[in-house]
């Protein structure tokens, strides 16, 4: 158990306080309640760009690195489907650096013609890398867009397409922050050696003053269930015939989230996994493959993708992964394996949380999920499911009906 304050300033920001004297470092951690599905499906990746256009400087703070450099800091932000996340890490005695920073730029972003430009171009340049010209980067976009069909998950979180972020205007950047970026949907996490009323103090300073905002309620319409398999081909000029299949499992807070992630790791958790033992190392039909899901709020997707090894027919692959998921319906898995995955899940998350970043990280996500309490139960949970809950969701899940496959052929 790791110890949590919590309290609400007057403006509905929510405040979590980490005490952990073992360290000299601190971390200051922003999270707003706001991801790509938060987005107007005519003008998306706005939630990413915007994780650019917060560090392009605040009225009062133009240059945000200078600053935290000289106070021996170092910071990161990341965006999700469901959140955009800021954080900074320096140590101790600078913190209130930190406080100022953060605070600035929720109070008062810097909006300009100029600033928008460069980061425009930073974003557009990375789409253009990364889900463009890079092998394979489009398949998740073909994904999406067949397996949601009401969704905002259907888009990536870099947009939906290019043109979006190229046509962002200033108006429309303005209104995404004033909506979206306001203390009543945002989540602070502080960790270190720190003390509640030292933290409750540095928050009223900085963030007290900042107008609440309106909270934003959600109205997204719940994807519907899936009634007939769904197949696409793409052809393309990369080194391998891949394939690609996708299954609608649990929200987060469900215990079919669990379950699911426990799937994950029978079939496709490292080289001892079912899936890489058949079919890398028996079979030789793949040269990798993998079993993973994305950990959204809503409900989520859990995938299987490989490469084949050249000359293996894309039919024979896909009948070889059959047949491991139909041995996993029919069997189920042992108590053995299952004592084995649980114990591994749980070594992988302690070892996740072991920096103080990490535990601040997860801290804020649990306060987003609804209580940041649950850092400390969540893993216990993983431990609560049985092998019949796993032979149960397998057959749910792994439906023909529920299924989106992608065949990815080369055309080298």
């Amino acid at each position: 158990m790791i110890p949590l304050d919590k309290f609400t300033l007057a403006n509905g920001l929510r405040v979590v306080v980490h005490e952990d004297h073992s360290t000299p470092m601190a971390v200051v951690n922003v999270l707003y309640d706001t991801g790509s599905k938060d987005e107007d499906p005519a003008k998306t990746g706005f939630a990413h760009l915007f994780e650019h256009l917060m560090f392009g400087g605040s009225v009062n703070i133009p240059d945000f690195e200078t600053p935290l450099q000289m106070a021996g800091g170092e910071n990161n932000a990341y965006t999700s489907n469901d959140l955009t996340n800021y954080y900074i890490q320096l140590p101790a005695e600078n913190i209130e650096t930190a406080f100022w920073l953060e605070s600035d730029r929720m109070l008062s972003l810097a909006f300009s013609e100029k600033s928008l430009d460069v980061q425009r171009k930073v974003v557009c340049e990375e789409y253009k890398e990364h889900y463009i010209n890079k092998p394979y980067a489009d398949a998740w976009f073909h994904l999406r867009e067949m397996a949601y069909v009401l969704h905002p998950y259907r888009w990536m979180t870099i947009g939906k397409e290019l043109s979006h972020i190229e046509n962002a205007s200033l108006e429309d950047v303005k209104n995404f922050f004033f909506k979206h970026y306001r203390p009543v949907n945002a989540i602070l996490v502080v960790g270190g050696p720190v003390t509640t009323p030292q933290v409750k103090a540095l928050a009223e300073k900085w963030f007290g003053d900042i107008p609440a905002g309106e909270k934003y309620i959600r109205n997204i319409p719940p994807e519907p269930k899936q009634t007939e398999p769904r197949r696409k081909i793409v052809k393309s000029t990369v080194p391998l015939d891949a394939f690609y299949k996708c299954w609608h499992m649990a929200d987060r807070m469900s215990k079919g989230y669990y379950i699911a992630d426990l799937i994950t790791e029978v079939l496709g958790g490292g080289g001892s996994s079912r899936l890489y033992q058949a079919l890398v190392k028996e079979k030789k039909l793949f040269s990798n493959i993998d079993c993973y899901h994305y950990g959204t709020v809503d409900a989520g997707l859990l995938a299987i993708e490989g490469k084949l090894v050249k000359g293996v027919k894309m039919e024979d692959a896909e009948q070889a992964i059959e047949e491991e998921l139909s041995k996993l319906k029919a069997d189920g898995i042992s108590e053995k394996e299952l004592t084995k995955i649980q114990n591994k899940t749980e070594s992988a998350i302690a070892f996740e949380d072991m920096t103080l970043m990490s535990r601040v990280n997860s801290i804020a996500f649990y306060e987003l999920l609804g209580d940041a309490e649950l850092f400390n139960s969540d893993r216990e949970k993983y431990f609560a499911i049985t092998a019949t809950d796993i032979l149960d969701y397998s057959r749910a899940i792994f439906d023909n009906n529920n299924s989106n496959t992608l065949c990815y052929y080369s055309e080298n």
